[in-house]
């Protein structure tokens, strides 16, 4: 609860949205736990009415339940969930792949690879917020450039899911995803090969799938 911070009183509703989502996320509010609009309010310096936007915001995208009346809650980490939103996640950043390559500029490919150095010191350091950061950085260019919408929002809605269990996975010991995936997605671009960096992109976003197989 103490990354809970009081925000800016612009846009709101996205604020609040923002601030929840990355603590359930980072684990900073756990599965099962009641969640109340007025206690989230005083925390974020907000009315109450931003704040129950973003719970119905998040119960929609599948990190909160509610039950009318009774309580809102963070939900459980399910396996099943987490390996049908990697496979449309990882369907949506093929698609826009498939469409940016062709379209990428030298700066672009910058961005990724600086993208990639930090997502590899990240790793070395054992930083997994830092890591899933810059991952999310190196890919967003794809998904910038491609300028899909709507897949671009069916990647920001589906990822918090996986992200969720990633974190919980490296927390318990696990190791985070090499940089070598990602030197060769950035090869393929850099190279205008647009199969080959589809098949990369469906090796990330499988390799991200399996973390949902049982132990």
């Amino acid at each position: 609860m103490e990354a809970l911070r009081p925000v800016a009183r612009t846009l709101l509703r996205d604020r609040a949205y923002t601030a929840i989502r990355d603590a359930i996320v980072a684990g900073k509010i756990e599965p099962g736990a009641v969640v109340r609009d007025a206690e989230f309010a005083e925390r974020l310096g907000l009315s109450r009415a931003p704040v129950r936007e973003a719970f119905a915001r998040l119960v929609d995208e599948g990190l909160l339940e509610s039950k009318p009346q009774s309580y809102t809650r963070v939900t459980p980490v399910v396996a099943a969930e987490v390996r049908d939103a990697a496979a449309v996640v990882g369907a949506m950043h093929e698609l826009v792949t498939r469409v940016a390559v062709p379209r990428l500029r030298d700066a672009d490919l910058d961005r990724m690879r600086v993208s990639n150095v930090l997502f590899a010191a990240a790793v070395q350091a054992g930083d997994v917020h830092a890591a899933l950061s810059a991952d999310d950085e190196l890919h967003d260019v794809l998904v910038r450039v491609a300028g899909n919408r709507a897949a671009a929002a069916t990647v920001a809605r589906y990822t918090p899911l996986i992200r969720r269990l990633e974190r919980r996975r490296f927390g318990e010991g696990g190791s985070c995803r090499s940089a070598g995936l990602h030197e060769r997605l950035i090869a393929a671009c850099a190279a205008g090969d647009t199969e080959a960096a589809v098949r990369v992109t469906a090796d990330i976003w499988r390799s991200l799938a399996d973390l949902a197989d049982p132990d």
